[in-house]
């Protein structure tokens, strides 16, 4: 009696199902061509490179595909002569990058500890006084005429949203002039000066800014305590590791031994792919 490849396979893998599953990690070999071994990490690090429609696969069907492929590459890989130049540079241009990027990561998560988290979010926001923050509806127009007449029609008792729908070229126009609210630094410097003079319920004398003539009301006023933590976390966090980053890169090339070339090169040659070829 002849035992074939497909009666041995499942065999084994019967035997497989009957036995305890051993320990398996990103070492565990799964396929071997020639004395290539092909492992589980191979598997689970091409799945990640999927693009998002194959990754919604059953797993069972992506498993056996990625497999499958890694095999076929293994036996095509077996046949070649080497890298290209091309594809040398390329490997090492892509094992610099996978290199720094790990470094970068180590920086980032090590950067964002709950006691720097703290240190930073008291250094922004504790012990400061409440900033003031702006609700203000303005007219936009072409000129200082235009804007002084508009200043004396809602002197005589014109309605401010309806000469804003009607008159101003700005964006808020069809609002009725209305901006919302703003904190300082948001708007150009003039038109906050102007907010910041005005008493709520004012109406300003005609302001220029860059983007014309603003006649501008305050409507109302309020403090903008500190947030809680929590609602900063992310922008905290996106901050310290962005400085831990930027500190370690400076370090890292000013301690570096780096020479440039003296010979002057051409910048439109990196451009010219030929030479990948030569």
């Amino acid at each position: 009696m002849f035992i074939t490849r497909t009666t041995l396979l499942a065999g084994v893998a019967a035997a497989s199902f009957a036995l305890p599953a051993a320990a398996q990690d990103a070492g565990t070999v799964v396929a071997t061509v020639g004395d290539t071994e092909i492992t589980l990490g191979h598997v689970v690090a091409m799945r990640e490179q999927l693009p998002q429609q194959y990754q919604q696969m059953p797993d069972d069907a992506l498993y056996e595909a990625l497999v499958e492929q890694l095999i076929q590459q293994a036996a095509l890989a077996q046949q070649a002569d080497g890298l290209s130049t091309r594809n040398e540079i390329v490997l090492d241009n892509e094992r610099r990058t996978l290199l720094a990027g790990q470094v970068v990561q180590q920086l980032a998560e090590a950067a964002v500890t709950e006691e720097a988290v703290q240190a930073a979010y008291d250094a922004s926001y504790t012990g400061g006084e409440p900033e003031p923050e702006f609700n203000a509806s303005h007219i936009l127009l072409e000129s200082e005429e235009e804007a002084q007449a508009v200043v004396e029609e809602l002197e005589g008792g014109a309605d401010f949203a309806e000469l804003a729908r009607e008159r101003s070229t700005g964006p808020s126009g069809p609002n009725g002039g209305e901006l919302g609210w703003f904190g300082p630094g948001m708007m150009v410097a003039p038109f906050e000066q102007a907010v910041m003079d005005l008493e709520a319920g004012e109406i300003s004398e005609p302001v220029q800014t860059q983007f014309g003539w603003h006649v501008i009301k305050l409507n109302e006023t309020r403090q903008q305590d500190a947030p809680p933590l929590d609602e900063v976390r992310a922008e905290i966090v996106a901050e310290l590791q962005q400085e831990a980053v930027q500190a370690a890169v400076a370090e890292a090339t000013q301690t570096a031994e780096v020479e440039r070339t003296e010979e002057q090169i051409d910048p439109a040659l990196i451009r010219d792919q030929s030479l990948l070829d030569q």
